[in-house]
């Protein structure tokens, strides 16, 4: 049986994962579950995927992916099949997985052109995939394409520059901006903007640390950063807005339903288990109630009634708990 307790304000124990692990995905389905698939755990790469459902409160195990793999994407498609693309088991990955929500099964589907992991996946208006960078042991700038009716991949053009622990935003326009990330000169300030309608980028206003409105959070240049940027998508610039309480990176950011921006977690030389919310509308930040773990490249994940489940992640050891924020 499973029971809910509530250990600080705000903030109600979840039922723990079957299988321990970080750096994995969490995928809202169209049934308002959360699908979990692979990362890591103490060891090595593991390919176990497991399903939570919200209004029972637990975890079941589904059919594990065929790859093991971390630092993959996973991509909610049109169809309502999830693409798991790339990521890494002992060399980087170009393989990829769709998984049949109605069957619990997974699928090759074609390989990426390029292998890669750090990677980002964004569905574009269009129903196609764009995956953007990543590393492969070299920075690629390279992107491509994923078509779900043909299951096919093309090239499209190269990003100006190289880079891998990006951010790839959609603004409501269409367009993808990407933001930051590293390369082999370290960290990132350039921001590019794809146009899906002619496969093409061009450079937009670079952030003086991340990104925005589009709101982009800490990040690290080295060591861990407490400021906060906000992108127009109008003007294409970047302002500065406050600072978050606590400097983080591997953190996670989470747009509730009152349009507040809940932040959990992360790094800062250790595991954090602080907890703040950002109001857009005063553009200031307060702190909640500390999560019950500290923990680090951990998912968030908005559940269909508004609340956040947070999922395993790393603290010395990998975790297989989850709590959920009730806002």
């Amino acid at each position: 049986m499973n029971t809910l307790k509530y250990f600080h304000l705000g903030w109600i124990n979840s039922s723990n994962m079957n299988y321990p692990r970080y750096r994995h995905t969490a995928s809202i389905l169209p049934g308002g579950k959360i699908l979990v698939a692979g990362g890591l755990d103490d060891n090595s790469a593991i390919n176990t995927v497991e399903l939570y459902d919200p209004s029972i409160k637990t975890w079941t195990t589904t059919s594990n992916m065929i790859d093991k793999r971390w630092e993959h994407t996973a991509s909610i498609l049109t169809n309502g099949k999830v693409l798991i693309t790339g990521g890494y088991n002992n060399a980087a990955l170009k393989s990829t997985e769709l998984y049949d929500i109605s069957k619990g099964t997974w699928r090759y589907t074609t390989n990426m052109n390029h292998a890669r992991y750090y990677h980002t996946a964004s569905v574009l208006p269009n129903g196609k995939v764009l995956v953007t960078g990543g590393s492969i042991g070299g920075i690629p700038n390279s992107a491509e394409l994923y078509d779900s009716s043909l299951e096919t991949w093309t090239s499209t053009s190269n990003m100006y520059n190289g880079r891998y622990y990006h951010t790839a935003s959609i603004l409501t326009n269409g367009k993808v901006l990407v933001t930051g990330g590293y390369n082999t000169g370290g960290a990132l300030n350039s921001t590019e903007l794809y146009d899906s309608s002619v496969g093409t980028w061009k450079i937009t206003g670079t952030s003086v640390l991340t990104n925005g409105k589009i709101l982009v959070t800490g990040g690290s240049n080295g060591s861990a950063l407490k400021s906060v940027e906000l992108y127009d998508p109008l003007l294409e610039t970047w302002k500065t807005t406050g600072d978050m309480n606590n400097a983080r990176y591997y953190h996670t950011a989470s747009v509730l339903i009152n349009g507040k921006v809940l932040v959990t977690g992360g790094y800062d030389g250790g595991a954090l288990d602080s907890a703040e919310l950002y109001d857009p509308l005063t553009e200031i930040w307060s702190t909640v109630d500390n999560m019950e773990n500290r923990r680090w490249v951990h998912t968030a994940s908005v559940l269909p009634n508004g609340q956040v489940l947070i999922t395993c992640g790393y603290d010395n050891h990998t975790l297989d708990t989850n709590e959920i924020y009730n806002p």
